[in-house]
């Protein structure tokens, strides 16, 4: 709601420049998006790396009683 609310304060303010961040907003999208993909993978491969390090620990600790 935020971003709609200043699109449209620029589109007041300057129009031709609301209409251009309009038209390049999914292309830039579009090029950010396999670096999302990248960076999704990466925390992936942190969280297997945390889990096998750890793993030793919580097995010696024993089952959780709630």
């Amino acid at each position: 709601m935020v971003k709609f609310l200043l699109w449209c304060i620029l589109l007041f303010l300057c129009w031709p420049l609301a209409i251009l961040a309009l038209v390049l907003y999914p292309v830039v999208w579009l090029l950010l998006l396999p670096f999302r993909l990248v960076g999704i993978a990466v925390e992936g491969v942190f969280e297997l790396l945390r889990a096998l390090i750890t793993l030793p620990a919580r097995i010696l600790r024993g089952p959780r009683h709630a």
